[in-house]
């Protein structure tokens, strides 16, 4: 499978970002997340494929940019769509299923058809949960670091608490993953990035 180069993907964004603001939010983000892949897969030793894992990171927000309004404005009542969105987009442009799931399986610690039909998410019945090493990865880097306005970086205790008001279940999922590989160092990509942390 021939993966998408860095600049091809950053061309991507480029042509689906509605306005240079929802660009710098969402590519930046997208390659923060990469440098924290790379960081846990060294730091781990991790027996991934750090080319896919890097791809997936770089393209898993894609669909943020289908949510954006004509006046610039973002669908913050969709937002649990913009995986599935991106899953869409990505399919579309000939990807296949190996990276378009990078989108659909990223959000949160995985959506469960259960979860669709008890919180009743604008979602097709399905279930949106990694299933390989590296979609786990990216699913996991992902949590450290948030595009609110202004971007902020996460520290896993953090986090922990903020998926915990989606059940029990969700907290352990991410305590596992914490276990499995870590934390990268929220701190030092903070000052670089200058993003606060919380």
């Amino acid at each position: 499978m021939r993966l998408p180069s860095d600049l091809e993907i950053r061309s991507l964004h480029e042509r689906f970002a509605p306005n240079a603001a929802a660009l710098d939010l969402v590519h930046t983000h997208c390659v923060i997340v990469a440098e924290m892949a790379a960081e846990l897969i060294a730091n781990n030793r991790l027996d991934v494929d750090a080319a896919l894992v890097r791809a997936g990171c770089l393209l898993h927000d894609i669909g943020v940019y289908r949510l954006y309004r004509a006046d610039g404005s973002l669908d913050h009542a969709n937002y649990i769509r913009h995986g599935i969105l991106g899953h869409e987009l990505l399919s579309e442009l000939g990807f296949p299923a190996t990276v378009c799931r990078f989108c659909s399986c990223h959000t949160g610690v995985g959506i469960t058809r259960d979860d669709i039909r008890r919180q009743a998410l604008p979602l097709p019945i399905g279930d949106y949960v990694a299933r390989s090493p590296e979609e786990h990865l990216v699913m996991y880097a992902d949590k450290f670091h948030s595009k609110s306005s202004p971007p902020t970086f996460l520290t896993a205790a953090t986090y922990r608490s903020e998926v915990a008001g989606f059940g029990p279940d969700k907290a352990a999922v991410f305590a596992a993953m914490v276990a499995t590989y870590g934390e990268p160092d929220v701190e030092a990509l903070a000052a670089t990035h200058g993003h606060a942390l919380r």
